[in-house]
């Protein structure tokens, strides 16, 4: 320190002896550039990586270490990877699952995961030009693009592309197994239930019932299964009550509204779809923020198919409604209103059998103004109660039957007028928008106006 002092010094001391010098334009000194550390690239990730770190395919992931698959699967390939999510993994019955991951059944596991595997790198765009592919398990896979959706076998392709280092992942909806495990292993509807473990309070119901044989039979049918979870939250007491010998007419009733004829796959499950169940009466679809609803059940798993159907797992019982009840659930406001007034509500939960021409909340808004608020009036109940009347057949009129007819007695004991003009069924001045709603009582059709009864 002191060198350097001692040398700044004399330079000072010879630049003051030093002649003035004419000042030269000097150059700004250059900027220095400061070096920029090497950016590390990311090494590319394996299908196994990329399944580790997505979270989806937790399941997957332990079925491949499992089966000892993980070494072939970050090889280089390149491989197309039909991925089943963890949801997918779900609807298998849950002794399935967990079978496959026992070690003596590892040779089983092998021969699920490879079928699910596909030598070399097919993307998409080439996957909706087949009508099959070989696995590396040795057996083909269908392929089958219905409008804007891919399905192999019978899971759909939900999301197409991932690519990895040694190939390409496609997610699908469901495990699928090889046609060899199929014809060996696939259980019918209630062996599915009774070895699941989820569905012990069904399978004492289907017992009591007696209809183990029906379920059992060739069908298909749609099964909407309640697990243990929902049967509990029935009112107390209930469960116990229907399970009684007396009761088992009930007990019937109640499963068969769980069942549709035929199988139905959750694709084809829209909202708004309204279905007719094994008891003959109505159920009612509702797709809401991703979720799917029959009735007032959410249905949690989709698609375990069995070798005479397939079932649905929903999350609470859903019990047969009568035409008052399907009114509240289907939100017939105005015209629930109006029961409720003219006290019919008992009239309309009895036996019956009745056909109700139900006008919507539109229809109800289309009299002239104050004519409802007049109507609910107590004072105007008789007139009220002959309106309502008015719309009620006493019988049971599908609408192949309605559309025979020109006229319909109602209960009010004056008729109605059925016509046919192109193509739209009347009944008085009011178009039937929707038809056949099928309920323990009777059936509903909708109507876009209020009918009066003649003076």
């Amino acid at each position: 320190m002191k060198r350097l002092l001692l040398l700044f010094v004399s330079v000072l001391v010879l630049a003051a002896c030093a002649p003035a010098a004419t000042p030269q334009p000097t150059s700004p000194p250059m900027p220095t550039a400061t070096p920029i550390p090497p950016t590390a690239t990311p090494a590319p990730q394996t299908i196994v990586d990329i399944a580790v770190a997505d979270g989806r395919f937790t399941t997957l992931v332990k079925a491949v270490q499992a089966a000892g698959l993980v070494e072939t699967l970050k090889s280089e390939g390149p491989f197309t990877v039909f991925a089943p999510t963890d949801e997918a993994f779900a609807k298998l019955p849950k002794e399935t699952l967990e079978s496959l991951l026992k070690p003596e059944n590892k040779d089983q596991l092998i021969k699920v995961l490879t079928y699910h595997v596909v030598a070399g790198k097919v993307l998409a765009a080439d996957v909706i030009g087949l009508s099959e592919a070989q696995t590396v398990a040795g057996e083909p896979i269908a392929i089958k693009v219905e409008g804007d959706k891919v399905f192999i076998n019978d899971a759909r392709v939900i999301l197409t592309d991932i690519e990895a280092s040694n190939g390409i992942i496609h997610v699908i909806d469901a495990v699928i197994l090889p046609p060899s495990m199929m014809a060996e292993a696939k259980k019918d509807i209630v062996d599915i239930a009774v070895e699941d473990g989820r569905f012990t309070t069904l399978v004492e119901a289907v017992q009591a019932a007696g209809l183990v044989e029906t379920l059992k039979s060739e069908g298909p049918f749609t099964v909407f299964a309640p697990t243990d979870e929902a049967f509990a939250k029935l009112p107390e007491g209930t469960l116990e009550a229907l399970l009684k010998p007396e009761n088992k007419q009930q007990l019937t009733d109640i499963l068969l509204y769980h069942v549709l004829p035929g199988k139905v796959m959750a694709s084809e499950v829209k909202d708004g779809l309204i279905a007719d169940t094994a008891l003959g009466t109505s159920v009612f679809f509702k797709v809401d923020m991703g979720k799917a609803y029959i009735n007032e059940a959410q249905i949690i798993i989709t698609d375990i198919e069995a070798s005479n159907g397939v079932i649905h797992v929903i999350d609470a019982v859903i019990l047969p409604k009568d035409i008052v009840d399907t009114a509240v659930f289907n939100k017939f406001n105005t015209l629930v209103a109006a029961v409720q007034a003219a006290g019919l509500v008992e009239t309309l939960k009895s036996e019956g059998p009745f056909t109700v021409f139900a006008p919507t909340d539109e229809a109800f808004a289309k009299l002239p103004a104050g004519t409802l608020e007049n109507l609910l009036k107590p004072a105007n109940k008789k007139q009220l109660t002959d309106i309502l009347l008015y719309h009620v057949v006493s019988s049971r009129v599908l609408a192949e039957d309605v559309v025979k007819l020109e006229r319909a007695e109602t209960v009010l004991g004056k008729p109605v007028t059925i016509k046919i003009q192109d193509g739209k069924v009347y009944v008085n001045e009011a178009q039937v928008v929707l038809t056949d709603i099928k309920t323990t009582n009777g059936v509903i059709h909708v109507i876009d106006t209020v009918i009066l009864p003649p003076r």
